[in-house]
Parts: structure tokens; C-alpha cells; sequence
């Protein structure tokens, strides 16, 4: 088995749900006829996730969901010196998780109909962020 592994960054985006999946499918080395691909975030302030690709109002309905399950100025904060988006940044990255792991099959994802990698961005400007994409096959 072969393991292939790049290191890049995707562009800035602004607080919200941003479907990245073009994006990493660009960086990525040839993908194999059957394997893994292996998704790592380096921040502790965004996550990945998978979703529905299709409906844009799914990404604004789940950016309203996550801010209220987590809202800023909480008095129980105590990181709070990075700013009001930072602390809940931080937990809403423990939901979604930092890594997807993907099966790879006839050398492309093997995703659902609906399904696309999502970008999770937390914070109001939390800039480019660092994917580390390891490809098993």
C-alpha cells in the first residue's frame, strides 16, 4: 500500500459552512482505484464535515443551528481574550471534528449523492486555513 501525503491551504473564508470539495479535490495527488483519503484541519477554530451539496440553505440553516447551540459572551467563559467568536469556535470544532475520512473507489470519492466537504469557519476571520490530505491506496 502506497501513502501520498500534501500539505495546503484553503483560501480565507468568512464565519459559516463553506462546500470546499472542488477545492481539496484540486490539491489532492491522483487518487488510487481503491483507498482512503484522510482529511486533517490544523486549527482548532474550524472543522470539516460532510453534507448536503446541493441546497445552499442548508449551510446558513446549519451556521443558525451552531450559533445558537453555542453562543458568544457566555459569563461561564474563561478563554476569552482572543475575542467573543473564539471560545465558541473552539467548541463548535470539538462537534464537527477536525478529520473526514473518505473512501476512494474507481479513483474518485466515494460520496454520496447529496454528500460534499464541508468547511466548517468558526471564527468572524479566522483567515487561511491548513489541510493536511494523506491518500492510502
Amino acid at each position: 500500500m502506497e501513502i501520498r501525503q500534501v500539505e495546503f491551504t484553503l483560501r480565507p473564508r468568512k464565519r459559516g459552512f463553506h462546500l470546499v470539495t472542488d477545492e481539496i479535490l484540486s490539491e489532492l495527488p491522483p487518487l488510487p482505484e481503491t483507498g482512503l483519503l484522510h482529511l486533517l484541519i490544523k486549527h482548532t477554530s474550524a472543522g470539516l464535515t460532510l453534507s448536503e451539496n446541493a441546497d445552499p440553505d442548508v449551510r446558513s440553516d446549519l451556521a443558525a443551528i451552531f450559533d445558537r447551540l453555542v453562543r458568544e459572551r457566555q459569563p461561564y467563559y474563561v478563554h476569552t481574550y482572543e475575542g467573543p467568536d473564539d471560545m465558541p469556535s473552539h467548541a463548535k470544532s470539538v462537534l464537527t471534528g477536525s478529520t473526514l475520512t473518505i473512501p476512494v473507489t474507481a479513483r474518485r470519492l466515494n460520496l454520496g449523492t447529496w454528500q460534499g466537504i464541508y468547511l466548517c469557519e468558526f471564527r468572524n476571520d479566522g483567515g487561511p486555513r491548513r489541510i493536511v490530505a494523506s491518500v492510502l491506496g
